[in-house]
């Protein structure tokens, strides 16, 4: 199935969403990676506010180039979501929807999209520069310091996303794998 999905994303939303399906995603994005993350999770060990809403909120992890001339933002492709697996249960526990990166998750992390209705949204690697053509503005909102890394806010368009991991816990890297090779044996 392919979905138009409004970001803040709502359990309502999610629920109908299985591992496989497409979506386009508009909407206000948030970009964190590892560097972003360990603060994100520092400022809430100190009981500090987090600089976005967490609650309905998507992460895109990505650290994007610099805007050529004429655009908002450079290349825009996913990085490896593995490097937020030791932040990422938190930040769902606390109400994160959403994220998009590329590549497999923990058990733990897949356990707490389930338990929390979230979804893991994979988006092709490879293909920053599509993905930044989706960007309609950006601003950086944090940690100006971590330079690309810096923590930004995206308002993006029809970006194109795939369900890896819905909110049941149904897992894109399972589930195709299982289904090629089952196709491969009835041929």
């Amino acid at each position: 199935m392919e979905y138009r999905l409004q970001t803040p994303l709502t359990g309502d939303m999610l629920r109908t969403l299985r591992a496989g399906d497409r979506v386009l995603l508009s909407g206000t994005v948030y970009t964190a990676r590892d560097a972003a993350h360990k603060r994100l999770c520092a400022l809430l060990d100190a009981g500090e506010a987090l600089p976005f809403p967490l609650p309905g909120s998507v992460i895109y992890y990505v650290g994007p180039t610099p805007a050529p001339p004429g655009r908002v933002i450079g290349s825009a492709g996913p990085t490896t979501a593995g490097r937020m697996d030791a932040y990422a249960p938190r930040l769902l526990d606390l109400g994160q929807s959403a994220m998009i990166g590329k590549g497999m998750r923990s058990p733990e992390v897949v356990d707490a999209i389930r338990r929390n209705g979230a979804v893991y949204f994979a988006a092709l690697g490879g293909a920053g520069a599509l993905m930044g053509e989706c960007v309609r503005s950006a601003r950086v909102i944090c940690w100006e310091d971590l330079g690309c890394e810096a923590v930004r806010e995206l308002q993006v368009c029809d970006m194109p996303l795939i369900v890896a991991v819905d909110s049941l816990g149904g897992n894109l890297y399972e589930s195709g794998p299982a289904a090629y090779l089952a196709s491969l044996k009835e041929r």
